[in-house]
């Protein structure tokens, strides 16, 4: 039998002793905002703690614990626990609003909840709105903040029990589930991701193999542990290779600058706005970058003065893309990649297949416009509880990412936005990333989202909706029009203009079209 194939295997989610076996003294773990570090051996006896405890409250062979909870060591605990007991690890996102938290923990559940302090009476809301959740309640909290727990919990540190050997964990096959992680959707509660170990590890491999990880790395995670870029981008490959995963409960720009400093990050993977944050930081120019072998944007389109901001500091910035329902890591730019196509995000993964397909489902020729559909081993095996949105986004083997792309002539793949994005005017398709980014060229653009509105000649045109960089000020729509002649078709340019303060964001700092459409409609 292969070691992939399913039915019981040994090595399924024994992620901590067997990394652990190899590399017992090396630092896995970094907790910035505590200072506390970890080796391997230390995370595998945690986990071991962990394991106990799930196993007492039956989070084994498929029970669920879900955790609510910024990035600290507890949900790593938990995350290598709940592979040593079968168990599966569902973190739910703090920024949620109580009911959209009580469908999930309602959807989910778990026998076992843990939850951040700052986050408990959300968490009781949550719970008084939930239909029928019996779970184990658990805080896990900083040291010194006991002077505001609720007396009615009990904490995590004082549940775990103190053996810390190996524990007899069962045989797991790599089809059963590891992780339940909720999509980044803004409209709607948020549907389960069901992530197998299977996917887990093939994930691992093509990062591995994509991005050329190595034993030495070190990088802070920026994204949260209740998304997939938490645990599957960055985390989770390194702790295959033996690397150091940095964290930290808040990151601002500044702290990003000084970590990547203090600790030596040689592999950084942030949101867009992330990386123009920490370039337009006071900090920027005298931090020493020089540990950095690589940057990744993803989350949405890095704008080119982004590029040039990291590129002109020597480091080698590129884009990458991904979704919760297949890798996240799909793509990779391939060696020698020439500067012209920092727009594409590479060429498929060792072990994915991408096809962009037109609305019947045929594949279109290269430089054509469609939908992303991607087949790895690593992709997602569907919805939890959801058989018909399972079989709309994988049916017959291929992940429906609902991504407008295309293929250029040299192979690299070009995202051109979402087709729910996607709208017509005067007869004609007008895709807004292709627009954002050429108005993303103009002086004073820091951040700019194109939105349909409604047009009494045209039936739809676009509205700029721009976030201006520091101390620009605001220009007229005919002068960015003017600026767009010969860049753009007539019918693609904006004929509304608006700016705004802050680009809405939701999620792990990804721009809210849903936010900008609502609140600049008109």
């Amino acid at each position: 039998m292969s070691e992939f194939a399913d039915g019981p295997q040994a090595w399924v989610g024994a992620w901590s002793e067997k990394r652990a076996a190899l590399t017992p003294d090396r630092e896995a773990l970094v907790d910035a905002t505590t200072g506390e570090r970890f080796t391997y051996r230390e995370l595998d006896r945690r986990a071991n703690r962990a394991a106990r405890l799930l196993s007492a409250h039956g989070v084994a062979d498929g029970g669920r614990v879900a955790v609510v909870s910024r990035n600290r060591p507890a949900l790593v605990d938990l995350f290598f626990a709940t592979g040593k007991t079968g168990g599966v690890l569902a973190p739910l996102s703090h920024r949620l609003a109580p009911p959209e938290l009580g469908t999930l923990l309602d959807r989910v559940d778990p026998g076992l909840l843990v939850v951040e302090q700052p986050f408990v009476d959300d968490v009781r809301t949550a719970l008084d709105d939930a239909e029928d959740v019996d779970a184990t309640l658990l805080l896990v909290r900083t040291a010194g903040d006991e002077a505001g727990a609720p007396a009615d919990f009990d904490t995590y540190e004082s549940a775990l029990p103190d053996e810390d050997s190996a524990v007899e964990t069962p045989d797991i096959s790599p089809s059963d589930p590891h992780l339940l992680l909720h999509t980044g959707g803004s409209t709607g509660t948020p549907k389960e991701t069901v992530i197998t170990h299977r996917a887990v590890v093939w994930n691992s491999m093509n990062t591995i193999t994509g991005w050329g990880l190595r034993a030495d790395d070190v990088t802070p995670m920026v994204f949260p542990m209740f998304h997939t870029g938490g645990w599957n981008v960055l985390t989770v490959p390194l702790w295959h290779m033996g690397g150091t995963v940095v964290i930290a409960r808040e990151f601002d720009p500044g702290d990003l600058l000084r970590v990547v400093e203090t600790e030596g990050g040689t592999v950084l993977v942030a949101v867009p706005a992330v990386l123009r944050m920490m370039a337009d930081h006071d900090d920027w120019a005298r931090t020493d970058l020089s540990s950095l072998r690589f940057v990744k944007s993803g989350g949405g389109p890095c704008r080119q003065a982004v590029m040039d901001a990291w590129w002109d500091r020597g480091v080698d910035l590129s884009q990458g893309y991904g979704l919760t329902e297949c890798g996240p890591n799909n793509f990779v730019m391939p060696d020698g990649w020439p500067r012209e196509k920092a727009d594409s995000v590479g060429k498929p993964a060792m072990h994915v297949d991408a096809r962009i397909v037109a609305d019947d489902g045929h594949v279109v020729e290269n430089g054509a416009v469609g939908e992303l559909q991607l087949r790895s081993p690593h992709a997602a095996d569907g919805y939890l509880d959801n058989a018909a949105e399972t079989a709309a986004t994988f049916g017959e083997g291929w992940v429906a990412t609902g991504d407008l792309a295309r293929v250029d002539a040299d192979g690299y793949f070009h995202i051109e936005g979402r087709t729910k994005h996607m709208f017509v005017s005067g007869g004609e398709n007008v895709y807004p990333a292709e627009v954002e980014d050429a108005i993303a060229d103009y002086a004073g653009v820091a951040e700019v989202v194109v939105v349909p509105v409604s047009d009494e000649q045209w039936g739809q045109v676009g509205k700029a909706v721009v976030e201006l960089a520091a101390d620009a000020e605001e220009f007229a729509l005919t002068d960015l029009r003017e600026f767009l002649d010969g860049r753009l078709a007539g019918f693609k340019h904006p004929r509304r203009l608006a700016f705004a303060e802050e680009i809405p964001t939701s999620g792990p700092s990804k721009i809210d079209r849903e936010a900008v459409a609502e609140r600049f409609d008109g």
